[in-house]
């Protein structure tokens, strides 16, 4: 990558963001920050946003901005709407090297579905693979993968849309209970998760939760303590200092996720060395495990000595108050230099990849 200011030497960073989930308004505050970080001198920025609607635009406000070189002035929040734009038109990347870097949080981005457009395009593009993006977004398959590899984890059920007929609440409270977490099995950001102590509240939690997929998955509440960890690389992937959530309400929501509720992040977690030590290797394996590649922010449980993966998250979010920039740099990384490291393990393994075999010759 080119390290001057010149233009024409610049990688062209496309910074894809909005999307068609839940989590679309999350994706735009994360891009705005992304942007505003990225060096100008680096990277030739191009601001793409995916609307509701699935309709590719170019954020002329944030793009014009930019190249003003006011990324400071950018809003918030960047809109997803402006000029219309084509995806072949976007990703044709010319003489300039081209990055993509999907700030696409859930389903229609997070889950394979943009990777796998365009790995058939031949971009690189920053985070994990097909498979990695869609095992991982899918929290059932998820956890059958980290049960296979040995990984400890909360008890969990699934239930298919199907079977919603034939749920069995007292059932499922008998074996998980006290108290359950609902959660579809493909959405982030604490959406459509419900906490029941009571087969009525299963029932309607999980009627509330095939809202958003189908596929719904049940999970027992543990008391412990809330433990993050980000991870970072591709073959010889690389821990960050750990960050604890603190939080007084009923569990770690949407709000207090984005919007500086309720909650307190403590980085680096107050934890002793061998705990911290063993919390980052676990993360590590279960990222492995995941086939996951370039970044990941794993969620784990400490209850007690017991270390138990929650969740792997593929895109984490990029806005102040998220974990993941804010571990990386307590471990030494600043934001910018983070987005150097993403774009330049994307652009590894699409060499890597670009140099397998297509044929038996």
């Amino acid at each position: 990558m080119a390290e001057s200011g010149d233009a024409h030497q610049r990688t062209r960073l496309i910074v894809l963001f909005g999307g068609q989930s839940a989590e679309h308004a999350i994706s735009c505050v994360s891009a705005s920050h992304v942007l505003r970080a990225a060096d100008p001198s680096k990277y030739e920025l191009i601001p793409i946003g995916i609307t509701e609607s699935g309709n590719w635009v170019a954020a002329d406000e944030a793009a014009a901005l930019l190249a003003a070189g006011r990324p400071q002035e950018l809003p918030e929040s960047v809109p997803a709407k402006g000029t219309s734009v084509e995806p072949s038109a976007v990703l044709n990347s010319g003489a300039t090297a081209t990055v993509v870097l999907p700030i696409l949080h859930g389903p229609n981005g997070e889950d394979g579905t943009v990777q796998g457009m365009l790995e058939l395009a031949g971009i690189p593009y920053v985070g994990s693979g097909v498979l990695g993006s869609a095992v991982a977004m899918d929290k059932v398959m998820a956890k059958t993968v980290l049960q296979a590899h040995g990984i400890q984890q909360a008890r969990w059920l699934p239930l298919p849309r199907t079977d919603l007929a034939d749920l069995s609440a007292d059932r499922v409270l008998a074996e998980l209970g006290p108290v359950v977490f609902v959660k579809p099995a493909n959405m982030g950001s604490s959406i459509g998760i419900s906490k029941v102590t009571t087969a009525a509240q299963l029932e309607a939690a999980a009627t509330e939760a095939f809202l958003y997929d189908d596929l719904v998955v049940f999970e027992e509440g543990i008391e412990a303590r809330e433990i993050e960890c980000g991870v970072l690389g591709n073959d010889q992937p690389l821990a960050s200092q750990l960050g604890e959530i603190v939080t007084t309400a009923d569990f770690y929501d949407y709000e207090d996720k984005y919007f500086a509720g309720t909650s307190e992040t403590v980085v680096p977690a107050d934890l002793p060395a061998d705990t911290s030590d063993r919390m980052r290797s676990t993360a590590i394996a279960a990222f492995k495990a995941l086939r996951c590649s370039g970044m990941a922010r794993v969620d784990m449980f400490l209850r007690g000595d017991d270390v138990l993966v929650n969740e792997v998250n593929t895109i984490p979010g990029f806005t102040p108050i998220s974990m993941y920039p804010k571990m990386w740099q307590a471990t030494g990384l600043t934001y910018p230099d983070l987005i150097d490291q993403l774009v330049n393990l994307a652009l590894e393994r699409h060499q890597q990849r670009s140099a397998h075999k297509v044929s038996p010759s």
